[in-house]
């Protein structure tokens, strides 16, 4: 005898999944996509805060070159505090560089730079990432500590 070639039991029980798969991709697509969105928006905060760590060491650097005439043959430098805040000013206005603090002491020049992220995946207002670096002052050569 030859087999019989019978239909699915039940076929009303697959005619209600049409859809189920459609429904699972959604679900992965959009958490595949916020995934996507957390690393490359992360990946563009760290690098903003790199840029406003290296924008306020150097501008304490430049500030830190602002030492007052007067110091430079005795033992101690000391900061002429117009001369070295004029410095940092001048090196932000060179590099364009946005909102920042300069605080500039009698042996050391402390900058803080704020910078603003802007997001490409993720929703939502912009990071706001901030750095601050301090320069001092030394003379001669001094071993790290």
């Amino acid at each position: 005898m030859a087999d019989a070639v019978h239909a699915p039991r039940d076929v009303r029980h697959r005619a209600d999944e049409r859809g189920s798969v459609t429904v699972f991709v959604a679900v992965l697509g959009a958490g595949l996509v916020a995934a996507a969105g957390l690393a490359y928006d992360g990946a563009a905060k760290l690098g903003g805060l790199s840029e406003a760590r290296e924008l306020a060491d150097n501008t304490a650097r430049a500030c830190a070159q602002g030492i007052s005439p007067a110091s430079v043959g005795g033992g101690a430098p000391e900061l002429d505090l117009t001369l070295a805040e004029s410095k940092a000013t001048d090196y932000l206005a060179r590099v364009g560089s946005p909102a920042s603090t300069v605080t500039v002491g009698s042996t050391s020049c402390t900058v803080t730079i704020e910078l603003t992220v802007a997001k490409t995946l993720l929703p939502g207002e912009p990071f706001t990432v901030s750095a601050t670096e301090t320069a001092d002052v030394l003379y001669g050569v001094e071993a790290a500590r």
